[in-house]
């Protein structure tokens, strides 16, 4: 006679909480913590936008989703809206891809120019202030991992805007609309 068939049922309790298999629940229970790190570290990193920079696209105080997956798998073309890291995951700009690298990009009166031409961007207000960057009037060449971003608020001030060249390795991953 086997021992297991001799000996009682486990208390409720015990099969609610744990299951009638202590070492199959544990395995489950390992399973589903390291798929759910691995779904908020790569697949979707929740934000929170703060400010006004991505006016009129995206509000302050809403709540999105970056996904460094998809970045990786799709890459970043131009018009994709990006989280740049500054220091860390703590703190992340949403920002606007306007530049792609290899590309000569420079802002004159308030227009993006990419390669000499302007960039059509109908998610900016007509309301633009007169930026020009970079100050010296020449274009900047963005270098092999470099990706020019933008919010699309170009209506407030050139410099209460943060806004520039972002390493590949500083851009978290797009925004999922």
């Amino acid at each position: 006679m086997n021992s297991a068939e001799g000996a009682p049922p486990p208390p409720w309790w015990q099969v609610v909480t744990v299951g009638r298999n202590p070492r199959v629940t544990f395995l489950r229970l390992l399973m589903l913590v390291a798929l759910t790190l691995l779904a908020f570290r790569y697949g979707f990193v929740p934000v929170r936008v703060t400010g006004i920079s991505m006016l009129p696209s995206y509000r302050d105080g809403e709540r999105r989703w970056v996904s460094p997956l998809a970045a990786w798998i799709q890459g970043l073309q131009r018009g994709d809206v990006v989280a740049v890291e500054t220091s860390g995951r703590r703190l992340l700009y949403l920002k606007r891809v306007v530049g792609l690298p290899g590309e000569r990009v420079r802002i004159l009166n308030g227009m993006v120019q990419v390669n000499g031409e302007a960039l059509e961007e109908s998610y900016v207000a007509p309301e633009r202030a007169k930026w020009n960057w970079p100050t010296n009037s020449t274009e900047r060449v963005l270098g092999p991992e470099e990706f020019f971003v933008v919010g699309d608020n170009r209506g407030m001030a050139m410099d209460a805007h943060y806004f520039g060249v972002a390493q590949r390795g500083r851009i978290l991953g797009k925004l999922v609309r």
